[in-house]
Order: C-alpha cells, then structure tokens, then sequence
C-alpha cells in the first residue's frame, strides 16, 4: 500500500508544533527560506502556547485540530 505524503507546510508546522511543545528556542527552525519558515513558526508559536498552557506530549498534539 502507497503511503499518503502530506504536503510540506502541513509537515513543517506540525514540526515546529513539537519543536515549541518541548520547549526548543524558534532558532532551531531548519528552514531557510522565508515562505516556509513562517509555516514552521507559525506551529512554534501555537505549541509555545500549549507548553506554557500546560499541555504536554500527546494530549496536546491530540488537542490540536489543525495537526489531524
């Protein structure tokens, strides 16, 4: 069965959602270019905010409608 790739924004901020989750600083974003990079923080910035929320790990993740 072909596996289902998902496209690279969607990838990217569900990255940076984990990166902000666990605390990581906005300057780990492996992106350079600018167009993708904002999908990146943009994720960042929402798991940021779950973290000082007080979410962790997976109840966040799954709390989190735009990475479904």
């Amino acid at each position: 069965m072909k596996k289902q790739k998902r496209d690279r924004t969607s990838t990217l901020f569900n990255r940076g959602f984990v990166a902000g989750l666990n605390g990581k600083t906005r300057d780990t974003c492996p992106v350079q270019a600018i167009e993708l990079r904002s999908h990146w923080m943009s994720g960042w910035r929402e798991g940021r905010e779950a973290h000082w929320g007080g979410m962790s790990g997976v109840s966040a993740i799954q709390s989190n409608p735009s990475l479904h």
